[in-house]
């Protein structure tokens, strides 16, 4: 088996299947597609599989033309019709992995994914996880279910393993195809094929480990390590604010050293589709074996707080102006969880509002980026312009987001108040109505 799949990887015979057409399946199909593999996408929306078909991309860090010529060409295509898995050679999940109501991991997309897959699954195919999750999911999960559903046995009859995605929507240099990656298999032959297929894709190093475990573990490590240094830098600067220090200086002057230190920021709290995440994964799993993972969870409660903390600051604001959050009218600039992108999975800005209204502040928002939004059932409209008469209308205006084209010059003449919590404003000279997280 590994000698012809290595074969077929040779010769470009191999079928791509990708379950999962968001933010990290899409430009993993594009990309496979690009590498000249016939790919065929799976997801449950058919609204994302027709959005494929047509050539009409959504996703940021997809190009365009890119997408719209595979599907011309046939390279690429998408279904809701998993009998299709009988066709591929080769198979990445990338479905989302969100927390549920009790903040514990809800995996039940990934389990339907796999028991999908299980029903179709041929000998010679290779079967990879990329949803983040907790270390044993491929093992445990995963492998029995594909066992059980195909009547295949995994090491003889098909390969499994485990590459966790990296995506960083936004990033103008490193995208999926040039990331290092790494690859975790169930067996040495197993990790030998699949990292053969990422290789003849990726430009990225292709890094291999032991086992799916240690890939698992990996990918939590890689965003555990920034909710924590994240968390110390936000509990510094509460701390900073009681002694009339500013953080953000402290942390320019602390990069000035060359080694040792690796800058983090202060913000109203945590966002994306990972560093939030991750670490709950990680402490739910230690819990199976009696052990409490302290240090992730005090940072986990702080960076949760930052939303909250961030409203009493608001209050702080117009109290100097002898105005209450009741019945103020509050600008939030930015619910992007980073600037200039239009994703706001899991964004801080948008608890910032919820505690706003909380408050019985009126608020509204502005973003370039996001034109609407809904959260816990509410639709949300972005305000159409930044203009002079909305900032002037404002008690206070909030930046939650540090997207480069809002013309910050015009928020500070205008603004009667502003609290920016990402430093967004660190260019304008003129700061007596800005305050700073």
């Amino acid at each position: 088996m590994k000698e012809k799949l290595l074969k077929k990887i040779e010769e470009k015979e191999i079928v791509v299947g990708v379950v999962g057409l968001g933010y990290v399946g899409l430009p993993l199909a594009v990309e496979k597609a690009k590498a000249g593999y016939k790919t065929i996408g799976f997801d449950v929306q058919e609204q994302k599989v027709n959005m494929v078909n047509e050539g009409h991309n959504y996703i940021g860090d997809v190009v365009d033309n890119d997408l719209e010529k595979l599907v011309e060409s046939g390279m690429l295509s998408a279904t809701t019709d998993f009998s299709f898995v009988k066709d591929v050679d080769f198979i990445a999940i990338c479905v989302p992995t969100p927390l549920d109501i009790h903040q514990q991991p809800d995996i039940s997309y990934v389990r339907s994914s796999a028991e999908e897959i299980s029903r179709y699954l041929t000998k010679e195919t290779m079967v990879v996880l990329e949803s983040t999750t907790y270390p044993g999911t491929t093992e445990e999960l995963i492998k029995p279910i594909l066992e059980s559903g195909s009547g295949l046995k995994c090491g003889e009859d098909f390969y499994l393993g485990f590459s966790p995605e990296r995506v960083d929507p936004g990033n103008l240099i490193y995208k999926t195809k040039n990331t290092p990656k790494v690859v975790g298999a169930i067996g040495k032959d197993a990790t030998e094929v699949i990292s053969a297929m990422y290789r003849s894709v990726l430009e990225g190093e292709v890094y291999e480990v032991s086992s799916p475990a240690i890939a698992e573990m990996e990918k939590i490590l890689e965003n555990t390590y920034r909710n924590i240094n994240i968390g110390l830098v936000n509990e510094l600067t509460m701390l900073c604010k009681e002694m009339g220090i500013s953080m953000w200086e402290v942390i320019e002057a602390a990069k000035s050293k060359p080694y040792g230190f690796q800058a983090f920021y202060p913000g109203p709290g945590l966002g994306g589709h990972c560093i939030p995440l991750d670490p709950y994964y990680l402490s739910w799993k230690a819990r199976e074996y009696g052990f409490h993972t302290s240090m992730i969870e005090s940072s986990m409660m702080i960076n949760d707080r930052m939303p909250e903390y961030c409203v009493e600051r608001a209050g702080m604001i117009l109290n100097k102006s002898k105005k209450s959050l009741n019945g103020a009218e509050i600008l939030v600039l930015g619910v992007a969880y980073k600037q200039d992108i239009d994703d706001y999975r899991e964004s801080p800005a948008l608890k910032v509002i919820e505690e706003l209204e909380k408050t019985g502040a009126d608020v509204s928002y502005y973003d370039p980026w996001v034109k609407e939004y809904k959260y816990k059932g509410k639709k949300y409209v972005s305000e159409k312009e930044l203009t002079e008469e909305l900032l002037r209308k404002a008690d206070l205006v909030m930046v939650t987001a540090a997207h480069t084209n809002v013309d910050y010059a015009l928020v500070q003449r205008c603004a009667k108040a502003v609290f920016d919590t990402k430093n967004a404003m660190k260019m304008i000279t003129e700061r007596e109505n800005i305050e700073l997280l």
